[in-house]
């Protein structure tokens, strides 16, 4: 194989942390020549500038582009960053486009890509959400050419969407790797650099649910009634940057000042890791409480519709912005004796080897950039892949049911 080119786009600190595995093992690859493009929260003071985080860890072949002021809108961000990234990969002229998730610099990726006639990869393509947010990743893995899913009803879901089956490949979630990697930091030193110094704490993240902004006002003061009356310790993580997440911030003032909460615009990754592996529950909406607590036994305490119809596992309590309804959830919890095994629905630690397995292929590379669609109806019957629905199920049995909430 000639030296490939392939730039990873990222935009926020948790999409990074899961794609820096991929990144790592490509750096060492001499076939390949990694570059990132690097945009959106990332380069927000307000947030904590975490692309700092980024040179720390590859600090190579780094690109920065400023795509929006605080207040810019969804659509606004992602047309800046289109035409940012165009220009980029018109100087660059790379192989391969890696984006990951639902974010709106994603999507531009995508479109640079397609528009271009590049191969794009999507990871993590065929999740379920509550918001926008799921439309966004929908249009992704539409416009991406291969994708690398975590698991078998990620995959599933992909083939009801007309994509190609040899171009679906299972790899897992590659942060579940970093979670469990021998590198991680110790307990005590994370809590020493961030002079949290609770005998035990939980951890609340709660972001903007964009299709509800004009109810972000009262649920976001629901839980933060909700917490400051359970008596409990907080280590509290600023939302991302969606619209109304002013809001959010607005009420997190209240926190302010009170010794039973730490509150950080960011955290390193793997420091963040520790800190939840060692917590005693996450509340409110991030994707970390479906995906990553339980991956390490924590309880979950999922907040409103930003999660709706995502994966549910046992360890996973749904409830709505009330906060009467979160006092008892809380109560149960940190109360409780029960103990959660940990879920492997996101995959196992070797999700960074197997894209690496397939990149190596020299199929891959031929891959066309003129997509079809692939029908699955059969007589007005829907056919998804066998195979794939077979293996989904031996997955998390029993505990792998959709989550409906109370809400």
């Amino acid at each position: 194989m000639n030296k490939k080119k392939v730039v990873f786009i990222t935009g926020t600190r948790a999409e990074f942390g899961k794609l820096n595995p991929l990144i790592e093992l490509l750096s060492k690859n001499d076939r390949y020549e990694v570059h990132i493009f690097v945009t959106g929260m990332h380069l927000l003071s307000k947030y904590g500038s975490t692309v700092h985080e980024i040179f720390k860890s590859c600090p190579r072949n780094i690109y920065m582009y400023n795509n929006q002021a605080f207040s810019h809108k969804m659509d606004v961000v992602l047309s800046n960053t289109i035409f940012g990234f165009s220009d980029y990969v018109e100087q660059l002229a790379p192989d391969l486009i890696v984006v990951h998730g639902d974010r709106v610099e994603a999507m531009a990726g995508a479109i640079v890509g397609t528009f271009n006639n590049i191969l794009v990869v999507h990871i993590e393509g065929g999740e379920l959400s509550g918001t926008v947010d799921e439309i966004i990743r929908h249009s992704i893995s539409k416009l991406a050419h291969i994708h690398f899913v975590a698991n078998r009803e990620a995959k599933n879901r992909l083939l009801q969407m007309g994509e190609k089956k040899e171009n679906i490949h299972v790899i897992g979630s590659p942060d579940i790797e970093v979670m469990f990697s021998e590198d991680l930091p110790k307990y005590d030193e994370v809590k020493e650099d961030y002079m949290i110094n609770f005998p035990n704490y939980s951890i609340l993240m709660y972001h903007p649910v964009t299709t509800a902004v004009k109810q972000l006002a009262g649920n976001i003061k629901e839980v933060v009634d909700a917490v400051i009356e359970s008596g409990l310790n907080y280590v509290v993580l600023y939302p991302n940057n969606d619209t109304g997440s002013d809001i959010i911030l607005n009420e997190y003032k209240r926190l302010e000042g009170n010794p039973r909460f730490k509150i950080f615009p960011s955290l390193r990754f793997k420091s963040f890791l520790v800190l939840l592996k060692n917590s005693k529950f996450i509340i409110g909406n991030s994707s970390c409480g479906i995906r990553e607590a339980p991956a390490y036994s924590i309880p979950t305490i999922n907040i409103g519709t930003r999660q709706h119809n995502r994966f549910f596992y046992e360890s996973i309590f749904n409830v709505v912005e009330n906060q009467r309804i979160i006092l008892e959830t809380v109560e149960k919890i940190f109360t409780g004796k029960k103990k959660f095994k940990p879920s492997n629905f996101f995959g196992e630690k070797n999700s960074s080897k197997l894209f690496l397995d397939i990149l190596e292929k020299e199929w891959f590379w031929q891959v066309s950039t003129q997509k079809q669609f692939v029908d699955v109806i059969n007589n007005g019957n829907m056919v998804p892949d066998g195979d794939a629905v077979a293996e989904a199920g031996d997955q998390d049995k029993g505990l792998c049911k959709r989550g409906r909430g109370q809400d």
